[in-house]
């Protein structure tokens, strides 16, 4: 648990009985409480419960997710000893499972408002189906859906409502809502096409606006509730970012980057976030002695509210018997990792996937297709050994693209090679699963930005081909001047992530679902099954280059033995790898290192039990 000890903010009032708070995001796994832990009269005391990047992950299970139904039971043992509670989500609520995708995000507010929401900040995903379903849903929430830099592009003006106060017993509670400019871009562009996203540093000023309106209102505390993150993919539109550049907010919850952060605190303003799908719950307590923050981890709370359980399990088992079937089996995992993983290097999912979509694209012509390229941020899940079933592929493909096809130049596709990996050895969502393709990856060059793209938080590359080098279609050295025709989904097609290049091209949309050309070619092509053979491994279309090839041209005579350059740990309870990194490496951002270091043993870098021995980099 994190204390801040601070000043206590204006008069105390009554409770106004209704409506409003708050929720953050994003995760990986930390400080966990048991259900007999939150004990002591809590009277007098405010209890913010948050919730962020759900992604369906709304039913309940033990040690994974504490499911919707827990979040309603914590809701009651924290008021059973007599603290007021609100509840909020930091977004990504409503995509990312068939349990809410197959009605467009319609269970994912059903389950809220079962759970009793007070708030909801909307994320990227949320414009997943579109604007105005998001707008229709709003209409079915029973909680405000609040964003004070989502704009309407012609007028200028928020199309959610910016801000709420809330009376407590611990004065007016001053909220506002964020949410990431890389909307523009990571969903799909037509779907938000008449909104504005500010960024940077007019991102800021609206913040500081707020904080100036909340204060006027005579907010004793203020509380923004963000979708922003902390990849430094995202930057200048991290929440750290707008904790540097505006004063006066008390407690920043998060989401979108995932992240599992307890309370990390810059200046005056704490920092938190609660991982995803329902991982872990973050807690705020404000009292008269100040703030304290903790979260609370699946692997630690299992209890649930009975009546909303129900009410999800009948739902659940619906789509699960409607997508049960067994259409195919795989003889091997296909890695759909987020970091490292599809987001950072070539995968054997992506393999399979890039290769699906250029077999249905031709299938779809008659022939003619060259190539394909899909973003590794479409894939959302991996696909486990044994029979594969169409929930699997929802699940792993959840966001109901399409194959369409683009004519592009030699010069254009290096362009899109360049961009799409302009953070690599960094994970972005744009990284280019491909078929057809063959490239190197030399990371050693600076990625050097051109042109910011139009409508867009990325950039041109001011140098294509400056890191992308080698690539070689179907076997041949790329034409700069020759015309390729190319495979991709309908997110790229229209701009997404950083393909914004083929925006502007004319394109045809099959109108072949993802997961159809994903089920139609293991059963006509693959005949059912996806082989050790054919993806045990990733086909080595990618090359990676971390490290100047002057460092690697010693003889073996000359390298030096290397030497075990680490120590032991025993995990306990309470631990999760962004603490343990922070602990013994100077910052939780550096988790990575330790998962990376203990693959052998860990098949998630956000998955670890107490008893295991894990290699710490010394």
């Amino acid at each position: 648990m994190k204390i801040f000890n601070g000043r206590v903010k204006g008069k105390f009032s009554k409770i106004l009985a209704l409506t409003l708070a708050l929720l953050l995001v994003l995760g990986l796994q930390v400080a966990m409480v048991s259900a007999d832990e939150i004990t002591g009269d809590l009277s007098g005391k405010l209890v913010i419960l948050h919730t962020n990047d759900t992604h369906g992950g709304d039913v309940a299970a033990e040690g994974q997710s504490i499911g919707t139904a827990g979040v309603a039971q914590l809701v009651k043992d924290y008021e059973a000893r007599g603290a007021e509670v609100l509840l909020v989500s930091a977004g990504d609520a409503i995509q990312g499972d068939p349990l809410v995708n197959l009605n467009k995000g319609l269970n994912a507010i059903l389950f809220m408002n079962e759970a009793g929401y007070d708030l909801m900040v909307p994320g990227n995903h949320e414009f997943d189906f579109g604007f105005d379903n998001l707008k229709e849903l709003e209409q079915k929430a029973k909680f405000p859906i609040i964003s004070s830099n989502i704009l309407d592009k012609e007028t200028g003006a928020p199309v959610f409502k910016e801000n709420i106060v809330i009376e407590t017993t611990v004065g007016k509670i001053g909220i506002f809502g964020l949410t990431s400019p890389e909307t523009l871009t990571k969903a799909n562009p037509k779907n938000v096409a008449s909104l504005h996203f500010p960024a940077g540093e007019e991102l800021y000023e609206i913040a500081r606006q707020q904080v100036k309106k909340l204060t006027e209102a005579g907010a004793d505390y203020i509380i923004c509730v963000a979708h922003l993150g902390i990849d430094n993919e995202s930057e200048p539109n991290r929440s750290i970012d707008v904790i540097e550049n505006v004063d006066g907010i008390d407690v920043v919850i998060d989401g979108h980057s995932h992240s599992v952060i307890e309370g990390d605190k810059y200046g005056n303003t704490i920092l938190v976030s609660a991982g995803t799908k329902l991982s872990h719950v973050g807690v705020v307590t404000i009292d008269k002695d100040g703030i304290t923050t903790k979260l609370i981890s699946a692997s630690d709370y299992s209890s649930v509210d009975s009546l909303v359980n129900e009410f999800i399990a009948i739902e659940a088992a619906k789509i699960d018997e409607m997508l049960s079937e067994k259409f195919a089996v795989t003889e091997v995992f296909l890695d759909g990792n987020r970091d490292p993983g599809v987001r950072t290097k070539e995968t054997n999912l992506g393999n399979f996937a890039a290769d699906a979509i250029l077999w249905a694209a031709n299938n779809a012509v008659g022939g003619g297709v060259d190539i394909a390229i899909t973003n590794g941020g479409g894939i959302r899940a991996s696909i486990q050994i044994g029979n594969v079933t169409m929930k699997d592929m929802k699940t792993v493909f959840p966001f109901g693209n399409t194959v369409a096809i683009v004519e592009v130049t030699g010069a254009q596709l290096l362009e899109l090679l360049e961009a799409s990996t302009c953070s690599t050895p960094v994970a972005i969502g744009a990284f280019p699963q491909v078929s057809g393709i063959e490239f190197t990856i030399d990371t050693t060059v600076p990625y050097e930005n051109g042109a910011q793209y139009p409508d867009s938080t990325y950039y041109a590359p001011a140098n294509p081909g400056a890191r992308i080098k080698n690539v070689k279609i179907n076997g041949e050295p790329l034409d700069l001047n020759k015309t390729y025709t190319l495979a991709t989904n309908d997110f790229l097609a229209a701009g997404g992530d950083t393909y914004y290049l083929l925006k502007n091209l004319s394109s045809y949309n099959t109108g072949v679902a993802l997961e159809d050309a994903l089920i139609n070619y293991t059963s006509e092509v693959l005949n059912g099954v996806i082989s050790e053979e054919m993806y045990g491994a990733p086909k080595g279309n990618i090359t990676i280059l971390t490290a100047p090839a002057s460092e690697n041209t010693e003889t073996e005579d000359e390298t030096p033995e290397a030497e075990e350059q680490y120590i032991y740990y025993k995990v306990v309870k309470g631990d999760c790898l962004w603490n343990i990194a922070k602990k013994y490496l100077g910052s939780g951002t550096r988790y990575m290192e330790i998962y990376n270091l203990n693959k052998d043993i860990l098949k998630s870098p956000d998955r670890i039990y107490i008893g295991q021995v894990l290699k710490i980099p010394a």
